[in-house]
């Protein structure tokens, strides 16, 4: 895809489903009891490899355009695959799904693409062997593909040396089948979506700082689930909005969980001009408009408790950073070096390719802002969030800017580049 410097950005736009919430709706409609519909959920490849694994064990899911409807068998429902579960390139569904395989009555084998089987499972592995599980790397790496031999589980105290949503939760919903009550203590709290979602359900689970316990054994029932739009894929908007001048912008019905909604407190940190308007709860997640207008930033810090609720959007605040005064600190995100791509190192190279005054650290970046961006043929190396930071990057960036390997965006957000365009056509 192409991108050249654009003058202006006006309009409104709703973007897709949340992905962390469309997955976890798969999840526990297949292990509740009755229908669950699900309305506004991501067709995005990561969640439909979820849909496809459910599907191969035994659940019926009927998926259309505007929902998504799922037969739940209860806690004990699911039965043995016929072939290995691939879970394409979604991390999300890798680490989450070993957590309830881990207590089946049969065998599971499960991989995905090349960047899955890099991408470090002994963060799950660890805690769920403590509970009794039998989880094997296949090549013993540490990697996918994964063998796992349903076993019966235990329920454990787990504290996670990292915050990470999808650890929390694979711990958790294990704990749905273990002996005795599961907690997990993180060092911050990370994304909450299961809990929420486990509750709405019909679970049993208490939080208590940064500590979440679930009881077992709970007859879960199926809910009519309404996705809020992933704060995640507003982002981009969000700083195109405010780095582009001129510009007016408002991202309808976002999801503005306060563990996700970091992106929004760092931009207005920074000084953006952004608006929160017509604050809703539903199904126990907050969701509002978000009216953003053109900004002058300023540089900032970026670090501590803040960075597990914009872990994601941090590709797009090193180009947010490019426009900013003086110099902004990206820190305590080593987690960046595991995603789909090595996010430190890609963020890096392709901004310095475009002139950006950046340098990688151990655990984050330094930005120093004012200078131009020039264009550049950049690789997203097959990362979403890569693909769609640099296209909003090409909009301030004089030339022709060019992403290889740009379809990769269908992971999360498949009409990102014709939504981006109708706002400067």
């Amino acid at each position: 895809m192409h991108f050249t410097k654009v003058s202006k950005l006006n309009g409104e736009i709703t973007i897709p489903g949340d992905k962390s919430i469309s997955h976890r709706a798969i999840m526990l409609g297949a292990l509740s009891k009755g229908t669950t519909e699900v309305s506004n959920f991501l067709q995005g490849a990561d969640c439909l490899s979820t849909i496809d694994c459910f599907r191969r064990m035994g659940i019926d899911i009927n998926n259309t355009a505007n929902s998504v409807t799922i037969k739940g068998k209860g806690l004990l429902g699911l039965t043995k695959p016929s072939q290995i579960l691939d879970v394409g390139n979604s991390g999300t569904t890798t680490r989450i799904m070993s957590g309830i395989l881990a207590a089946q009555s049969f065998e599971t084998s499960l991989t995905g693409d090349t960047s899955i089987q890099k991408r470090p499972m002994g963060r799950i592995i660890e805690p769920l062997s403590l509970m009794g599980a039998s989880i094997t790397s296949i090549n013993n790496n540490g990697c996918a593909p994964l063998l796992i031999r349903g076993s019966k589980l235990n329920g454990i105290h787990y504290i996670s040396k990292v915050a990470s949503a999808q650890v929390k939760s694979a711990i958790l919903l294990a704990g749905l089948f273990a002996e005795g009550e599961t907690s997990v203590s993180e060092p911050s709290v990370s994304r909450n979506h299961t809990e929420i979602m486990l509750k709405y359900f019909g679970g049993s689970i208490k939080t208590l700082g940064t500590t979440a316990t679930v009881t077992p054994n709970p007859v879960l029932t199926g809910q009519k689930v309404t996705v809020p739009g992933d704060i995640s894929s507003a982002a981009y908007f969000i700083v195109a909005g405010l780095i582009v001048p001129n510009s007016e912008l408002l991202i309808k019905n976002v999801g503005i969980n306060p563990t996700r909604d970091g992106i929004i407190r760092v931009c207005q940190q920074m000084g953006g001009d952004i608006t929160l308007l017509n604050i809703n709860d539903k199904n126990g997640e907050k969701t509002a408009d978000i009216l953003v207008k053109s900004s002058e930033l300023t540089g900032i810090e970026i670090g501590g408790s803040i960075i597990p609720t914009l872990i994601d959007e941090l590709p797009i605040i090193s180009v947010l950073a490019c426009f900013a005064k003086g110099k902004t600190m990206i820190k305590d995100a080593a987690e960046l070096k595991v995603k789909e791509s090595n996010r430190i190192d890609v963020c890096v190279n392709n901004l310095t390719a475009m002139n950006a005054n950046v340098k990688a650290t151990d655990d984050g970046m330094i930005i120093t802002g004012g200078r131009s961006l020039h264009a550049a043929v950049l690789d997203s190396k097959l990362d979403h969030r890569i693909a769609m930071s640099f296209a909003v990057a090409g909009l301030m960036a004089d030339g022709t800017t060019t992403i290889k390997n740009s379809e990769c965006v269908n992971i999360s957000y498949p009409t990102f580049y014709s939504d981006l365009a109708k706002l400067h056509a």
